[in-house]
C-alpha cells in the first residue's frame, strides 16, 4: 500500500498531502489588504516553497484552481500568473469568483502537481 504523507498539519487541514507521486496543496493566500498583485505573488511564492519541499517544482503542476474575490481583478491576477508559469508548462486551470475566508483576501490558489 502506498503511503500518504501530510505536511504542515493543523487541526483543520494539512498544507500539503503527498500520495502515489501526486502533491495536493491547500489553498494558498496572501496578506489580507494587500493589492491583487501582491496577494497573487505571495500565493505563488507559497506554492513554489511547498512544491520544493515535496521535491517538485512549477514545471510539474498538473492543475490549478484560482479563486478571486472579484472578477474585476482577473486581468491583474493573470498578469502575475502569466509571468510566473514556466513557458511550455501551463497546467490545466480554472478560475472563478468566490467569497474568500476573510473579507480582505482577494486571491486564493490551489495546486495539484506531480512529485
Amino acid at each position: 500500500m502506498t503511503e500518504i504523507t501530510r505536511h504542515h498539519v493543523g487541526d483543520r487541514m494539512s498544507q500539503m498531502v503527498i500520495h502515489n507521486g501526486t502533491v495536493w496543496l491547500a489553498g494558498q493566500v496572501g496578506t489580507p489588504g494587500d493589492s491583487v498583485t501582491a496577494q497573487t505573488r505571495a500565493c505563488l511564492e507559497k506554492v513554489e516553497a511547498l512544491l520544493a519541499q515535496a521535491g517538485s517544482d512549477t514545471t510539474r503542476i498538473l492543475q490549478a484552481t484560482i479563486w478571486v474575490a472579484d472578477m474585476a481583478d482577473f486581468a491583474e491576477m493573470n498578469a502575475v500568473w502569466d509571468a510566473w508559469v514556466p513557458a511550455g508548462h501551463a497546467p490545466a486551470r480554472a478560475c472563478g469568483e468566490a467569497k474568500l475566508a476573510l473579507p480582505d483576501l482577494k486571491v486564493e490558489v490551489i495546486v495539484v502537481a506531480a512529485a
